[in-house]
């Protein structure tokens, strides 16, 4: 593999101890045998308590943080000066200024709201159709939602989904549950919807009967829904229907007229993602009183509101989510809420002020030759692979050499122009808008192609993501900054931090749901029987580490739920530093700053991950995220790579130890 001496990524020591690994971020107290997380950032942890706005808080927050800062200084600075109506400038200083103004918010308390429940208040059981019509547009997905996403048999196509509804907490185990902390939970949340429907003028009898009735469909909705291990099978969610079965098998609703009234006439059939969810929908639409649906949609428009109205509203809408369910002790202060209203709106428009003035232009081009070097990397581990046959070695490689990127920022922003901001109107008023023209724009993709050059992140976004049915990897430019990405750091830092995100983002496209996706993003089995059966050995030996993991209380780790993630963490750290061993610093082999190159890869991996966080927030994600919580991304995986136990002399006995015969090793 050829030297990456030219991606100007070596610097002088001086530069490079400035610019990379910090003594002060770790605990050198501890040993990296025993507990390699907190050795490598326990230091960081212990500089950065959690404070009482935050339910987690790690390097990524940083980033958060620091991009927040970035964000308000755009959106002051174009507050300063008068923007035509309908300018980019105009709808983000407005829709700012407008979740700002905690006067006006509280003057108007939770009236801008009335005019939509009286709408439903009117609801007759004779006009379900056109009723769900008008809330699948406007307001929520009461029963289920449809939507325009790609065909995962056909990545050129948009066609129709129809997808179970939103339920109120955080997974379906919050509901079935039925341990003294669950019973709290769904306790506090019946009177948390109570509550919620007496700020709109429901009496105590009215909504505690509104209550009851939310939560019990919402249990029902649970008991019905797969778990989210077993939803991450897309075979399990892709179940072709016809326009004439769904009639046939849910009759509540007037399909044909369901359709046209959502601007999709035509539709001949649609992707089912869980029919036994819509059996139970049906069985609602048919069975319910009038007064339940107009309880439950109604629900539904006051807890989406909540975070837009008045204090008192928002206030209680916190205790129960930020306080109750994440463990968070204080909101966040107004500013920072109030950011995120345009940022999220206006997405794309926001992205482009923020890269046209915080953006390094040339990370790009360094970039690209760092994702290059893991690609070849990764190309040798495949064709190394001893598990893998020979003809699905090159269908892989093919997949690989045909990945997709982008970096930074599209090469196209989104217009925005059809939207209005109407700083006369409410927040509510504003936000409602930019809902329905988001859910007007998502449904005039039906029919078209599909536009392989749209971005599924905004450039301001601290993350990165592989899209396996447009066989793409991308990496917006929030994330292209230290301690992820640093052009003054030495390789290992860099190749242990952004390198292992490149890579596993890569892996992606090879974990137990990327590998369904050939070269083009179509789900098809390019592999040998054999092959599959010898990776999903290795896959169930990976999740049942994870498994056995105890993260909060009695609460183990899903190792099926993380699986994807687990993989791709493991692909990243073995082809980043497979791609780094080529690099001048790791030949040369000199200490920096008292650590081998090798230590320095690995630590710069264990800073990242870094975070502190309250017992809520880790058992809502063990619950409902699909990537492990940090300690384990780090520790858990580490312990099936061979290098990291060189680097590090670890040895049987220590902790972090694992026997070579117990480790799980893909890709």
């Amino acid at each position: 593999m050829a030297s990456l001496a030219f991606m100007a990524l070596v610097v002088l020591p001086t530069q490079a101890q400035q610019a990379g690994l910090n003594r002060a971020d770790m605990n050198l107290n501890v040993s990296p045998g025993e507990d390699f997380y907190e050795y490598a950032g326990g230091g960081w942890m212990k500089s950065n308590p959690l404070k009482p706005e935050y339910s987690s808080f790690g390097v990524f927050d940083v980033l958060y943080e620091q991009n927040r800062e970035q964000l308000r200084e755009l959106f002051l600075d174009l507050a300063r000066t008068q923007h035509p109506q309908g300018s980019v400038g105009q709808k983000v200083t407005d829709l700012y200024k407008l979740a700002m103004d905690s006067d006006r918010l509280n003057r108007e308390g939770a009236a801008p709201v009335k005019p939509t429940l009286q709408e439903i208040a009117a609801f007759k059981r004779a006009n379900l159709t056109p009723f769900l019509v008008k809330q699948h547009l406007e307001n929520g997905n009461p029963f289920f939602s449809t939507g325009i996403e790609v065909d995962l048999k056909n990545s050129d196509a948009n066609v129709v989904w129809v997808s179970a509804g939103t339920s109120g907490l955080p997974d379906r185990d919050y509901y079935l549950n039925t341990d003294a902390d669950s019973k709290k939970i769904q306790n506090a949340y019946r009177a948390y919807l109570a509550q919620m429907f007496g700020f709109h003028g429901y009496t105590k009898k009215a909504a505690q009967r509104a209550a009851k009735t939310i939560y019990d469909m919402e249990y029902r909705f649970a008991e019905a829904s797969m778990d989210r291990a077993e939803a991450r099978d897309y075979n399990k969610l892709y179940n072709v229907r016809t326009v004439e079965q769904l009639q046939a098998d849910y009759p509540a609703v007037n399909w044909r007229e369901y359709f046209d009234g959502m601007g999709l006439p035509g539709v001949e059939w649609v992707i089912l993602t869980e029919p036994r969810v819509m059996a139970v929908a049906q069985n609602m639409m048919t069975t319910l009183t009038e007064q339940q649906i107009k309880d439950y949609v109604s629900g539904l428009v006051i807890k989406s509101s909540a975070s837009r109205l008045s204090d008192e509203i928002g206030k209680a809408n916190f205790e129960f989510y930020g306080r109750l369910l994440s463990g968070q002790q204080e909101q966040r202060p107004r500013w920072k809420r109030a950011l995120g209203i345009p940022d999220n709106l206006l997405g794309e428009a926001v992205g482009e002020l923020y890269v046209n003035k915080y953006f390094a232009h040339g990370s790009k081009e360094k970039m690209l030759k760092l994702i290059e070097a893991l690609r070849k990397s990764l190309a040798t581990h495949i064709a190394g692979l001893t598990w893998m046959s020979d003809s699905t070695k090159v269908n892989a490689l093919v997949k690989l050499n045909a990945f997709k990127v982008k970096i930074g920022y599209p090469d196209k922003w989104r217009d925005y122009s059809g939207l209005t901001v109407d700083a006369s109107k409410s927040l509510y008023d504003n936000v409602k808008a930019a809902v329905i023209y988001e859910t007007r724009r998502n449904l005039n993709k039906w029919g078209k192609p599909v536009d392989k050059e749209e971005w599924g992140m905004t450039p301001q976004t601290v993350n990165a993501y592989y899209d396996p049915t447009s066989n793409e990897i991308c990496f917006p430019a929030a994330i292209l900054q230290p301690p992820f990405f640093d052009v003054n750091a030495d390789d290992a830092t860099n190749f242990g931090a952004i390198g292992v995100v490149i890579g596993h983002e890569m892996t992606h496209g090879f974990d137990d749901q990327g590998r369904n996706f050939d070269n083009v993003g179509n789900m098809v089995d390019w592999w040998t029987a054999a092959d599959a059966e010898r990776f999903t050995e290795q896959a169930e030996k990976l999740a049942a580490q994870f498994d056995k993991i105890i993260v909060v209380k009695d609460q183990h780790a899903n190792g099926h739920l993380t699986l994807g993630e687990n993989i791709a963490d493991q692909g990243g750290l073995r082809i980043a530093y497979d791609a780094f061993r080529q690099t001048p610093q790791f030949k040369a082999a000199q200490p920096l700053n008292g650590f081998t190159p090798a230590q320095r890869f690995y630590l710069s991996y264990g800073r990242i991950w870094a975070e502190n966080a309250t017992e809520e927030s880790i058992f809502q994600q063990t619950k409902s995220d699909p990537h492990s919580i940090g300690r384990y991304r780090v520790n858990a995986t580490l312990r099936n790579i061979d290098t990291f136990f060189d680097a590090f002399g670890i040895k049987p006995g220590d902790k972090m130890w694992l026997d070579p015969a117990d480790r799980a090793i893909i890709w």
